[in-house]
C-alpha cells in the first residue's frame, strides 16, 4: 500500500512550485471544469464531422496499413462477438456504458483518497482529452462497422441492438445516434481513457492482487472490446495510448504554468485590494504592533489601550487629558450612562468629591 501523507486525507490543499502557496480543491469548482470538458468533448465529436468519403478513405487506409503489418486482429475478433451472443452483448454494454461510468468513479475517488494527486492526474486526464478532439477534427475517421459489407465487418451494435439501450446507429440511445459523430474513430478515447484509469489504479489503489488485476484487465478488456465491436481499428487504440502519453507529458508543464498565473493573479489582486481601500497600510501596521504585543505575553486589550492613550498624548500639544485614563478612570467632569444613579449608592457625586477628582468607574 502506498504510503499516504496527511494531505491524501487532509484538507486538500496542495502546494503550488515554488510559491510556497497551497491550493485548496474544492467539489464544486472541480465540478463545473469537468462538466466544461465533457460539453467540449461532445460538442467536439458532433461539429467534426468531416467528409464522409474522406472519413472513409481514413479508415481504408488504417486498414491496409494493418494488413501490411500483420495487425489486423479485428476481423477474427468481429467474428467471435458476432456469433457468440453470451460473448457480443456483454461487449456491447461494456462499450456502451463503462467509459461513463468508471473514468467518473476513478476521479471521485482520486478527489477523495489520494487529493495530493488528484490534480496532476486530473490535469492529464483534461489534456488528453482536448487532444483527442484535435485528432477528431483533423483526422476523421470511418470506423470499420461503417465501412462497405464486402470488407468483412458486422456492426455488432446494431446486430444486438434489441438487448439494449442503443439504436443501430451507435452507442447512442435510440433516436440520438444521429446527434453523435460516427467518424470520430481516430484516436480511441475509449481505449484512453481506460488506459488512464488502469494506471491511476496500479499507481495509487495498492499493490493488492485485485487491485493489480483490474488495472490491467480493464484497458486490455477495453481494447479488445473496441476492435470486436467493429467501433475501432487496432491502430486507433494505439493512437489512444499515444494521445494519453502526450496528455502525460504536457500535464506538469501544465500546472505549472497554471500555477504562475494565479500566482501572479493573486498578487495583483491583493496589491490592487491594498492599494483602494484607504487605511489599509495602517491597518497592517496595527495588526503587526499587536501580533508583536501578544508575543511578548502582555494583555492585548491593556497594550492596545496604551498605545490608543500614548497616540493620544501625543497628538495633543496643548497637554488634553485622555479620554480614558491609565488607570481606567472617567476623565474630570465627564459622566457616563447611569453615573448619577450609581454615585447616589455607593458614594458623592464628581461635583460633590471636593477639588473635581475622577470618579472611579465601574
Amino acid at each position: 500500500m502506498p504510503n499516504r501523507g496527511p494531505s491524501d486525507t487532509g484538507a486538500g490543499a496542495e502546494p503550488v512550485p515554488g510559491t510556497g502557496h497551497r491550493h485548496r480543491l474544492r467539489w464544486w469548482t472541480e465540478l463545473p471544469l469537468l462538466l466544461l470538458v465533457y460539453v467540449a468533448y461532445s460538442a467536439g465529436r458532433l461539429l467534426a464531422r468531416g467528409d464522409v468519403s474522406t472519413a472513409v478513405d481514413h479508415g481504408l487506409a488504417i486498414l491496409r496499413a494493418e494488413k501490411a503489418l500483420w495487425l489486423n486482429a479485428e476481423h477474427p475478433l468481429n467474428r467471435l462477438f458476432t456469433e457468440h451472443a453470451w460473448i457480443g452483448v456483454p461487449a456491447d454494454f461494456w462499450y456502451a456504458s463503462l467509459h461513463y461510468l468508471v473514468t467518473p468513479a476513478v476521479l471521485i475517488w482520486m478527489f477523495r483518497s489520494r487529493r495530493v494527486h488528484y490534480r496532476a492526474a486530473r490535469t492529464w486526464l483534461l489534456l488528453s482529452t482536448f487532444i483527442g478532439l484535435i485528432g477528431f477534427t483533423l483526422v476523421p475517421t470511418c470506423p470499420p462497422r461503417l465501412l462497405d459489407a464486402t470488407h468483412g465487418f458486422v456492426d455488432t451494435m446494431a446486430q444486438y441492438s434489441a438487448y439494449g439501450w442503443w439504436g443501430t446507429e451507435a452507442s447512442a440511445p435510440r433516436g440520438l445516434g444521429g446527434m453523435t459523430n460516427q467518424y470520430a474513430a481516430m484516436p480511441s478515447l475509449h481505449v484512453g481513457w481506460a488506459l488512464w484509469c488502469g494506471v491511476v489504479l496500479w499507481r495509487y489503489g495498492g499493490r493488492g492482487p485485485l487491485m493489480r488485476t483490474a488495472a490491467v484487465a480493464y484497458p486490455l478488456i477495453t481494447t479488445v472490446v473496441v476492435m470486436g465491436t467493429a467501433n475501432h481499428y487496432f491502430l486507433d487504440a494505439v493512437a489512444g495510448a499515444a494521445v494519453m502519453g502526450a496528455g502525460l507529458l504536457l500535464a506538469a508543464p501544465g500546472l505549472r504554468f497554471v500555477d504562475r498565473l494565479r500566482a501572479r493573479y493573486g498578487t495583483a489582486r491583493a496589491e490592487a485590494m491594498t492599494g483602494a481601500v484607504p487605511g489599509a497600510t495602517a491597518r497592517a501596521g496595527a495588526g503587526a504592533v499587536t501580533g508583536r504585543v501578544r508575543a511578548a505575553g502582555a494583555d492585548p486589550v491593556r497594550a492596545s489601550t496604551g498605545v490608543a492613550v500614548r497616540a493620544g498624548t501625543g497628538a495633543g500639544t496643548g497637554g488634553s487629558s485622555p479620554v480614558v485614563g491609565g488607570g481606567c478612570q472617567t476623565a474630570a467632569g465627564e459622566r457616563i450612562p447611569r453615573q448619577r444613579k450609581q454615585s447616589a449608592e455607593h458614594g458623592p457625586r464628581s461635583s460633590e468629591a471636593g477639588d473635581g477628582s475622577p470618579a472611579p468607574a465601574r
